[in-house]
């Protein structure tokens, strides 16, 4: 197989940004939130057109903390946005995030860097900040899903473990579903574009099972992390020292 992948021209990258005019236009007439929708586009394509430019610049660096850096920056943020679900506590509960974030998808980002792939060196940017941005956003969105259902969980039932356990279940089912999807229902990113480029669909199958594991995880443990969090949180209020 050809190791080599089509180039979009510039003719190319405007008509693929046209198709999202009939939709921004369903928006408009139906009377919905169509500015929301237009200000999305604009701001994915700004952000998309700066990381370009950015990644170019860090996957060329050969300097361990410049890419610490990196991970450190998808950390916060991420933990930042996850909360938006939960927008009245978020200041509260940024701590928490923040760890759960940090320990469930930094050990399972370690695990795959250091011991699946064996990274040479260990802070290869090519390999890492992409694999990174996987995981801590997966372990964003579930952290958000979670975070949303245990406060409505709470408000409606009050106990805490039938209101974890539910929270818990809710934040995993986009994973799990993926999960049963793959391979059938849809190709993964990573695995069309390593086939795009040329590589063995052997081969992207090994990368993708990775991929699918490393997500679970990291899903489930930051889940786990947060949730454990909030029970200790919720202790040391109802028994203050």
């Amino acid at each position: 197989m050809e190791n080599s992948i089509y180039q979009i021209s510039l003719s190319g990258l405007g008509i693929s940004i046209l198709m999202v005019v009939p939709v921004l236009l369903i928006l408009y007439f139906w009377k919905l939130q169509y500015g929301n929708a237009l200000y999305a586009v604009a701001r994915m394509l700004l952000q998309l057109i700066l990381v370009g430019y950015a990644l170019s610049y860090i996957f060329a660096t050969s300097s361990s903390l410049v890419v610490l850096a990196i991970l450190s920056l998808m950390v916060f943020v991420s933990s930042w946005i996850a909360l938006g679900s939960v927008a009245t506590e978020r200041r509260q509960q940024y701590v928490t995030a923040l760890i759960a974030i940090a320990v469930g998808g930094g050990f399972v980002l370690l695990v795959t860097t250091q011991v699946v792939l064996d990274l040479q060196p260990w802070y290869s940017p090519h390999y890492l900040i992409p694999i990174a941005g996987m995981i801590f956003a997966n372990s964003m969105n579930s952290v958000s899903l979670a975070a949303e259902r245990l406060q409505m969980e709470l408000k409606s039932r009050g106990s805490f473990d039938d209101s974890r356990s539910n929270a818990f279940h809710a934040a995993m089912i986009p994973a799990i579903n993926s999960l049963f999807a793959v391979g059938i229902v849809s190709l993964p990113g990573m695995m069309t574009g390593q086939i795009l480029s040329g590589v063995s669909p052997l081969i992207a199958a090994r990368y993708q099972i990775v991929v699918m594991c490393m997500i679970f995880s990291s899903t489930g443990l930051s889940t786990a992390i947060y949730l454990w969090l909030c029970r200790k949180h919720r202790q040391q209020l109802a028994d203050p020292i």
